[in-house]
């Protein structure tokens, strides 16, 4: 395991990449935040993570992570479901999506798929 996952904040965490992987995560960092401007921004599991709640736990958070030749974008299964469509296009796991750091990021499709999240905690109750 590389140095970059021993960080102990998203600023560090940033800095510790590659410039081309700290300009996609500033994005997608971007368009977490416009989405959900009061999103609560933190370090979770080695990686910068966004509670969309106050005191939000691992399913209430939206997280980010960096890789050499893309991005990853964790939102949840119920939102790679529902914009699974969308989506077609990149390589996705269960609850995440690889955004290539070679093409632009789908920004505003990230912004509907954070707001989507936001939608489903608070009909959830």
């Amino acid at each position: 395991m590389s140095d970059q996952f021993h960080n102990k904040s998203v600023k560090a965490y940033f800095d510790s990449q590659p410039e081309s992987t700290k300009k996609a995560l500033g994005e997608l960092r971007n368009c977490i935040l416009e989405a959900a401007p009061d999103a609560i921004e933190m370090f979770n599991y080695q990686i910068p993570a966004y509670a969309l709640v106050e005191g939000g736990k691992r399913d209430q958070q939206i997280m980010i992570a960096g890789f050499r030749k893309h991005v990853g974008l964790y939102p949840h299964p119920a939102v790679m479901e529902h914009f699974e469509d969308e989506l077609s296009g990149y390589k996705r796991g269960k609850g995440s999506v690889q955004f290539p750091l070679d093409k632009p990021l789908p920004k505003k499709l990230i912004i509907r798929m954070v707001k989507y999240r936001i939608q489903l905690l608070k009909t959830r109750g």
